[in-house]
C-alpha cells in the first residue's frame, strides 16, 4: 500500500518539486537550533578568580611530600618514619613493616581525645600486618587502615580535612616522589 501511495506521489509532480527546495538552499546552510552555542556578551567579559585554597588553621597535620629519606609535614622536615598526631609530629622507632608490633603502635591507643583512625604507610607496597597487632587496635576503637606510604599520605590528608580525629605511622618509601 505504501510502495502504490509513493507512486501515485511521483506521478503527481510533488517529488521534484522537493528536490528543488532541497537545492535551492545556500550551500553554507545549517539546521536552525533552539539553543544558543555562543557566549553571550555580559559572558564574554567577566573574569574567572582563582583563589589558592588555605588551610583552615595552623595546627592541621598536612604530609606536603615525601622521598626515600623522609616526609615535609606542615614545611617541617622529618627524616625517617614518623608518626603523626593530631597536634604533633614525633619520630617513630621502626624500621620497616616487620618492626610494627603492639608496642610500636601503644602510643596511639594513649592519646587523649582518642583517635578514630589510624593511616599506616608500611613502604612502596601494602605488607600484611600481624592479625594480633591488627586486633589489638581494633579492641581499643581504633581504626587502622593500612597502606602503601605514598597513598597513606594523601588519606591522611584528605581525613584531616575533612576534621576525621585521624593519626598517621609512616615508614619513608625507598623510591619517593613529591605529594604535591
Amino acid at each position: 500500500m505504501l510502495l502504490a501511495a509513493g507512486k501515485m506521489f511521483c506521478r503527481r509532480g510533488l517529488a521534484p518539486g522537493w528536490r528543488l527546495a532541497a537545492a535551492r538552499r545556500p550551500l553554507d546552510w545549517q539546521p536552525r537550533r533552539g539553543h544558543r552555542l555562543t557566549p553571550a556578551d555580559d559572558e564574554l567579559y567577566q573574569k574567572s578568580v582563582l583563589k589558592e585554597l588555605e588551610r583552615d588553621s595552623s595546627s592541621m597535620m598536612i604530609v606536603d611530600s615525601y622521598s626515600s629519606w623522609g616526609f615535609t609535614i606542615n614545611g617541617n622536615k622529618v627524616v625517617g618514619p614518623c608518626a603523626v598526631v593530631p597536634c604533633a609530629i614525633l619520630q617513630w622507632n621502626v624500621g620497616s613493616y616487620q618492626d610494627i608490633t603492639k608496642e610500636s603502635l601503644v602510643l596511639f591507643r594513649l592519646l587523649e581525645p582518642s583517635i578514630e583512625i589510624l593511616v599506616l604507610g608500611v613502604g612502596n607496597k601494602v605488607e600484611q600486618l600481624e592479625p594480633g597487632v591488627l586486633k589489638f587496635m581494633r579492641e581499643c576503637g581504633i581504626a587502622v587502615e593500612v597502606q602503601d606510604t605514598p597513598n597513606a599520605c594523601a588519606t591522611f590528608n584528605f581525613l584531616t580535612s575533612e576534621r576525621r580525629v585521624t593519626a598517621a605511622a609512616l615508614i619513608p618509601p625507598s623510591t619517593g616522589r613529591a605529594l604535591m
